[in-house]
């Protein structure tokens, strides 16, 4: 497909999110009614509103304006005079996107693996489905309306045993798998196929407030990490350097208190209020929360922070607050995440936020890619040689 044709595709599809708002609304509404409130997490994903249906229309519009990576040259060498030999981007070729809960996967992940020439095959979550054919039918109006196979973009309306069937199979070519959900997913996506998968993993992000750190700065990036619970971006744990006093602990205790924020504690720390929960074992440190929770534990040095870091993350992002240039760059340097920021919000991994327009996941995986996997990730290479009857001999 050319580019023209796909960027009028998406032009198209942004229009038709707009025009079908209360259509959307009205089918989240149906999934909405069926998920209880008391799972606070998946209800917030499951959601969508105005503002959502408004950043999804962006988002296609963002990816539409950024280049095709579809049939770049990589490398070009010229053999003999009528021997050229290139090596070109190319699409994966089909991809099946495997997601739980959040509606707006079904526009904002299949919007880069389209404009990057692949075929997409949608799986979403039962408790969102009715979101899901909605939007489906939105992807296929936009196709069909530019002369394509409606069937480019695809729902898998299938059940648990179906979606098995399908990836150990092989009858259906599938070349990636992208499971955008909890380990529970993930796992039982890995025990049930040999098709390579890009692996958006979980969050449970921390933070080191090193000895020179501004703690007012802290304060302001914690509560930041904590505005939304259901993401993988959020924070979740924070180590703070034993040389910040009583007062400062207490503030910012307080200031998670009145944000209603759970507070799970080391000892010294839930000595100092008896709201605080102690840590019970470690256990606890590699656990990614999704809930109005954090837990809060002092180091005594930013190396055991980074030990730490290492041990429990998921591999997602990690935030140093400090003056000390230097430390903030060992820091950077030596912790084992995808993202890696210094004085700045772990909410900021996020392929919109790096201007990449959207992002499919936000691997944390090693290979192919890692971070936030947009257009240029979502493609391979090819070797495409022509020549004139030539022979090596």
């Amino acid at each position: 497909m050319i580019t023209e044709i796909k960027n009028k595709v998406l032009q198209d599809l942004s229009e038709l999110i707009i025009l079908n708002t209360d259509a959307i609304l009205t089918a989240n509404q149906k999934d909405l009614a069926c998920c209880s409130q008391d799972d606070e997490a998946l209800y917030d994903r499951l959601k969508v509103n105005n503002a959502k249906i408004k950043g999804m229309q962006l988002s296609v519009l963002k990816v539409k304006q950024m280049s095709d990576p579809e049939g770049q040259v990589l490398y070009s060498h010229q053999k003999e005079t009528d021997l050229l030999i290139e090596n070109r981007v190319v699409p994966f070729g089909t991809i099946l996107i495997i997601y739980e809960s959040r509606p707006d996967v079904t526009i904002e992940a299949a919007i880069t693996a389209f404009k990057a020439g692949n075929k997409i095959l949608l799986k979403g979550g039962k408790e969102a489905r009715n979101s899901n054919l909605v939007l489906t039918n939105l992807w296929q109006q936009a196709l069909e309306k530019n002369g394509q196979d409606k069937n480019f973009v695809k729902y898998l309306d299938y059940d648990r045993k179906q979606t098995q069937e399908l990836i150990q199979s092989r009858k259906t070519k599938i070349d990636i798998i992208i499971p955008r959900g909890g380990e529970q997913l993930i796992n039982s996506i890995r025990e049930n196929t040999d098709i390579p998968m890009i692996i958006s993993g979980r969050g449970n992000n921390f933070m080191y407030i090193d000895e020179s750190a501004d703690f007012d700065m802290a304060i302001k990036i914690i509560l930041d990490g904590k505005t939304r619970i259901s993401v993988c971006n959020a924070l979740d744990k924070v180590y703070i350097h034993q040389s910040h006093g009583v007062d400062k602990l207490k503030k910012l205790i307080e200031s998670l208190q009145n944000k209603q924020i759970e507070i799970v504690a080391d000892d010294a720390i839930a000595a100092l209020d008896n709201s605080i929960e102690s840590i019970k074992n470690n256990e606890v440190f590699y656990e990614e929360f999704l809930a109005s929770k954090i837990l809060l534990a002092q180091v005594d040095s930013m190396e055991q922070a980074i030990v730490g870091i290492n041990q429990y993350s998921g591999g997602h992002s990690a935030v140093i607050v400090t003056h000390d240039k230097i430390n903030a760059q060992q820091f950077q340097h030596t912790v084992d995440c995808a993202a890696v920021y210094h004085n700045a919000s772990t909410r900021y991994t996020d392929g919109g936020e790096f201007g990449l327009g959207a992002e499919i996941a936000i691997s944390t995986q090693k290979l192919h890619f890692r971070g936030p996997v947009g257009l240029n990730e979502l493609v391979t290479n090819k070797w495409f040689i022509s020549g004139n009857g030539n022979v090596r001999g």
